[in-house]
């Protein structure tokens, strides 16, 4: 039986809320007819307002309540309200405004809104997407695993490498020293190195086995073998960090934004009710 997300929760609890509250704010948009146009102004602007307004506080205050809760049920509860009703405020804020934007704080904390929920949207993808990627990519390994039989293949590439003209010992010590796993923020999240030495030592030793003699060219080609496997668990690795940077990259963006969001949301409720 397939599981239910937590977007499923309690069959779709917080879509409905949240279609439910979209619905009743578009029929009063279309219902009221203000004299001098739509705008935040009006007391159904004013009612979206405070209505988004109380979603987004909400929103941020379960962010912060969400490390206290311990039950898996509370916990999906949480996420799915927090993704629909973050959803529902693209349609409540814009009738909010009325359509109406400028260079102004107003506007400023509708663009953040708008920031933070398209990056949580990407937030609820990785969280429900990438542990399978990383849990078939890694198979019945870890990322631990996977390096420390890396050590074992860098041992024995070595000691093939001894037999081999020195050119061959240095393109293997590259592989071994010089090749990255993770690297800069950039780097994990393309989850490559650009020519990389392992690969480097993959094409090279496929030519030099061609001009090897005696008893060399079967060490060449043990050699090659060994930095074919060192290579798919290079990329292994490379994967699953890339993979996870993904998964917790968007975090370290939707924290600040919110923090932004909710700056700018104060400072627009209170030019609002203070200076308008």
């Amino acid at each position: 039986m397939q599981r239910r997300t937590v977007l499923q929760y309690q069959r779709f609890r917080y879509l409905k809320v949240a279609l439910w509250l979209n619905a009743l704010a578009i029929l009063a948009y279309l219902i009221h007819r203000p004299p001098f146009g739509a705008y935040g102004g009006t007391w159904l602007g004013y009612t979206l307002g405070v209505i988004s307004a109380a979603i987004v506080f909400l929103l941020l205050w379960l962010g912060v309540r969400k490390r206290q809760y311990r039950g898996t049920s509370m916990l999906q509860g949480w996420l799915s309200a927090h993704v629909y009703l973050g959803a529902s405020l693209i349609v409540l804020a814009t009738l909010h405004s009325g359509f109406q934007f400028g260079w102004n704080v107003h506007t400023l904390s509708y663009i953040l809104m708008l920031f933070v929920i398209v990056n949580g949207f990407y937030g609820m993808f990785a969280y429900l997407r990438f542990p399978g990627f990383i849990t078939k990519n890694l198979g019945e390994d870890t990322l631990e695993s996977i390096l420390l039989k890396l050590v074992e293949l860098d041992e024995l590439a070595h000691l093939n490498a001894l037999q081999l003209p020195d050119e061959i010992v240095e393109i293997t010590r590259k592989a071994r020293q010089e090749t990255l796993i993770g690297g800069n923020v950039i780097q994990q999240l393309i989850g490559r190195q650009v020519n990389c030495p392992t690969s480097v030592a993959v094409a090279k030793l496929r030519e030099f086995g061609k001009n090897l003699k005696g008893v060399q060219p079967k060490h060449c080609h043990e050699l090659y073998l060994l930095m074919l496997r060192r290579e798919a668990l290079v990329a292994r690795a490379r994967r699953d960090v890339m993979l996870r940077a993904h998964l917790e990259i968007w975090l370290y963006l939707h924290i600040p934004l919110s923090v932004g969001l909710l700056v700018a949301l104060i400072a627009h409720i209170t030019s609002t009710y203070f200076y308008w």
